[in-house]
């Protein structure tokens, strides 16, 4: 368990129970007791503890820009970058057929031994330990992503279905209402994968489009903070 010691100085935190922070790094490929459950339980976390960082860091911002900020931190990429800076996986526990393929570097895995990790500091002391250490981790991405606030709604949607291992959506033109000067368009957006449709409109096909993402991710970040699946 000593081995573990250099990863609880980067996290900022020492285990009492260091079964935990073990069956964290534990992939399913390893054996029956593994990261699985725990991933599940720090994903709920790590949802509400970037809502919480991203409400008292920009009190300014509207429910919209945070959700699309929070859809920027909390994904794939995001978070195995996060393991990378941690060489996490030089203490991940794989199987030998993950082993030979590159699970120690692939982006899932890693991604999902971050959000284990945090469920067991939550679990082997409190919730507020595991937001100590999600702030650690994240401070310095969220005091620079005011930015990403900015960016255009489609590309934020694609980039969450993408990290999600999603298709992306698709964009139909369902109708062009009045004069030619002064069209009104009607986009449907659809995400099959999350069984999600919905209509906008603007003056043109890309301002229809955008609104429609725009609908899409408020609805993503209702159900994330409802409790439900992403």
């Amino acid at each position: 368990m000593d081995r573990f010691i250099p990863l609880e100085k980067d996290l900022g935190y020492q285990f009492k129970n260091r079964a935990l922070l073990k069956q964290a790094l534990t992939h399913r490929s390893y054996g029956r007791v593994n990261n699985e459950r725990l991933e599940f339980v720090g994903d709920g976390i790590l949802d509400y503890a970037i809502a919480i960082l991203l409400y008292q860091q920009y009190p300014q911002l509207k429910e919209g820009e945070l959700s699309k900020m929070r859809a920027s931190l909390v994904n794939q990429e995001s978070l195995s970058q996060f393991a990378q800076q941690l060489k996490l996986g030089e203490y991940i526990l794989i199987g030998d057929g993950e082993e030979k393929s590159g699970g120690r570097k692939r982006a899932s895995i890693l991604a999902d031994c971050m959000e284990a990790i945090f469920a067991a500091v939550s679990i082997d002391s409190c919730v507020t330990e595991a937001l100590k250490v999600i702030t650690r981790i994240f401070s310095r991405k969220i005091e620079s992503v005011k930015q990403l606030a900015d960016r255009d709604s489609k590309s934020l949607l694609q980039e969450y279905l993408q990290a999600r291992q999603m298709a992306v959506p698709s964009y139909n033109l369902v109708a062009v209402e009045g004069p030619d000067h002064d069209s009104i368009f009607q986009v449907e957006c659809v995400i099959k994968d999350l069984h999600i449709k919905v209509r906008a409109h603007g003056k043109s096909k890309k301002e229809a489009s955008q609104s429609a993402a725009s609908q899409v991710l408020d609805i993503l970040n209702e159900r994330s903070t409802g409790g439900n699946a992403k």
